[in-house]
């Protein structure tokens, strides 16, 4: 992998991205510097370009045009795979089977295995880092549990367990509150605030959600039509007028939609 100067304090250098799905264009000339350690918030309706912009870090996109430079090395087809054991990903919540043979701990240790390779056995320093990870996100008390008799928020602990055990650098997430209820989603952006703050992670938390805003992160990313539509503090942009033009929503709408996710 193409090693690039990273003494300018850029853990992600995004130059000019452009990516097409056949006639889509899903990012159209995106650029973004992001800080060593910095959280930021990625914010946008549905089909703004969000996860695409997660995929290209993540060494799983194909670029038109531009350059991407994560933890100092410049993507190229190919030969993401190396980089992607330092880069930590949480989808967003998916439905498990209640009948999957596997426990909370053998879910987390996953993590794992892009670091050790699929046939080497974890040992014993893999299954203490597997359980510090379930302790920093309150799950030790379950971690013999089956998967999928957790409830959503749960399983969501547990797949940024399963991100913790592969010790990352960058932290990325995915609409990893959707689809739960307002007391699961503030407690997973808190316990993400907290897991940044404790790991000195580099942390992006992208979300179309108008009741999940990153209030606490660094800067927030405003994204539409593929395009950054504006980027800046929390307080600046996340108001009720810029959502509103952000969303194609009525001032009064998104007003609505904030505080009824307040009183829930």
């Amino acid at each position: 992998m193409a090693s690039v100067n990273n003494l300018n304090g850029y853990s992600i250098d995004i130059d000019n991205a452009v990516v097409s799905y056949r006639e889509d264009i899903a990012l159209r000339g995106v650029s973004l510097k992001v800080k060593h350690g910095e959280f930021i918030g990625i914010v946008g309706p549905n089909g703004a370009g969000k996860t695409t912009l997660l995929t290209i870090i993540n060494g799983m996109g194909k670029l038109l045009h531009g350059r991407v430079v994560v933890l100092g090395h410049q993507l190229t087809p190919g030969n993401g795979h190396s980089l992607r054991k330092k880069v930590g990903y949480v989808p967003q919540a998916q439905s498990i089977d209640p009948r999957m043979p596997m426990n909370v701990r053998e879910v987390a240790m996953i993590g794992r295995y892009g670091r050790l390779g699929l046939f080497r056995k974890p040992a014993a320093h893999d299954w203490k880092i597997v359980d510090t990870a379930l302790e920093l996100v309150g799950m030790t008390h379950l971690a013999r549990r089956p998967i999928g008799h957790l409830s959503g928020g749960e399983q969501q602990r547990v797949a940024i367990a399963r991100c913790l055990a592969q010790e990352p650098e960058l932290f990325l997430l995915d609409e990893p509150t959707a689809s739960l209820d307002w007391r699961a989603k503030t407690d997973i952006m808190e316990l993400v605030k907290r897991i940044h703050d404790l790991r000195g992670l580099t942390t992006l938390f992208v979300t179309h959600d108008l009741s999940a805003l990153p209030i606490a992160c660094d800067r927030v990313v405003l994204m539409k039509d593929g395009l950054i539509w504006g980027e800046g503090s929390p307080g600046a942009l996340l108001t009720d007028e810029k959502l509103g033009q952000l969303y194609d929503l009525p001032v009064a709408e998104v007003e609505k939609r904030r505080r009824e996710a307040a009183l829930v």
